[in-house]
């Protein structure tokens, strides 16, 4: 997506799963893993722009399909003076929209011979009708079957389908998971839930091997067999921009644990991720801002 901030207004891009990907690019570059991005985009000159903008920051571009006639959704961030976030969008007719249509091949693209783990979130699941929802849930289903893995991140747009669809959603793919990214306010948004614990629980039990409850500046939890620890947040001096905070925690824990540490020790990388990226305006800092280990 395009999006536009800050005053007077520039153009960046940016968008959930995005911003993970380019983080998990960076943090994976010396890495034998590559980083692709599935989606759709526009024939534009635009469009070309943002595809070569992602290629030069490491992200494989060879699986987006290119779709006539549509173009990228746009976004417009207001912040407020604690770095708060409120968003308009304009994505109803987008190329990603229309990914589904194009008649993805899922057997050859999810084939985990040459795809360790898929990552999602829960604004990639909102963006696609109940039928196509139930193909995308059908191929991860014999995707991890095959022996790959999931990886998914809640983000909760109640702009984007209502709680009830949003709960069934998650809780598909939950099932499904290795690894579960929940911010705690959209579950409480979601089932009422104050408790990381209560969220913890319930997500184990779907079948969610691994959890992660995001917080804020508060510790996060992790849970999983044998595992319940809090991991304390970084302190931020001065927040200036909380976009793409909960996105970059996702790329630093996942990258991490894809290098093989730990899950305190991602955890721990992954709030020192969050901090420098909320510590600058837009979703995607310069790589000299990138924490070292």
């Amino acid at each position: 997506m395009i999006e536009l901030s800050g005053q007077p207004l520039q153009r960046r891009f940016g968008g959930d799963t995005l911003n993970t990907a380019i983080y998990l690019a960076r943090l994976l570059a010396a890495s034998p893993h590559d980083v692709r991005y599935l989606s759709g985009m526009g024939k534009d000159n635009l469009s070309r722009q943002l595809l070569a903008d992602w290629q030069a920051e490491g992200v494989d571009v060879s699986h987006i399909v290119i779709q006539p006639g549509k173009l990228p959704g746009l976004y417009m961030v207001e912040t407020d003076a604690q770095g708060e976030r409120s968003f308009l969008y304009w994505r109803s007719d987008s190329a990603a929209r229309h990914y589904f249509a194009s008649g993805i091949d899922f057997a050859s693209l999810l084939n985990p011979a040459h795809l360790h783990a898929l990552y999602l979130s829960g604004i990639s699941l909102a963006l696609f009708n109940e039928a196509e929802r139930q193909r995308l849930l059908d191929a991860l289903q014999v995707f991890k079957q095959a022996g790959g893995k999931i990886w998914f991140d809640n983000n909760f747009r109640p702009s984007l389908w209502t709680a009830a669809q949003a709960r069934a959603g998650h809780e598909a793919i939950l099932a499904l998971a290795d690894v579960g990214l929940l911010t705690l306010d959209d579950e409480r948004a979601l089932y009422g839930d104050e408790d990381a614990e209560a969220v913890a629980s319930r997500t184990l039990a779907l079948g969610c091997a691994e959890v992660v409850i995001k917080r804020g500046g508060e510790p996060c939890l992790l849970a999983g067999a044998g595992l319940r620890e809090e991991v304390f947040a970084t302190a931020v001096p001065r927040v200036v921009d909380t976009t793409a905070a909960g996105d970059s925690f996702a790329a630093g824990y996942l990258a991490s644990r894809t290098l093989g540490y730990s899950p305190s020790q991602a955890a721990a990388y992954a709030h020192r991720l969050s901090a420098a990226v909320i510590a600058h305006a837009g979703a995607i800092i310069p790589p000299t801002a990138m924490p070292l280990r």
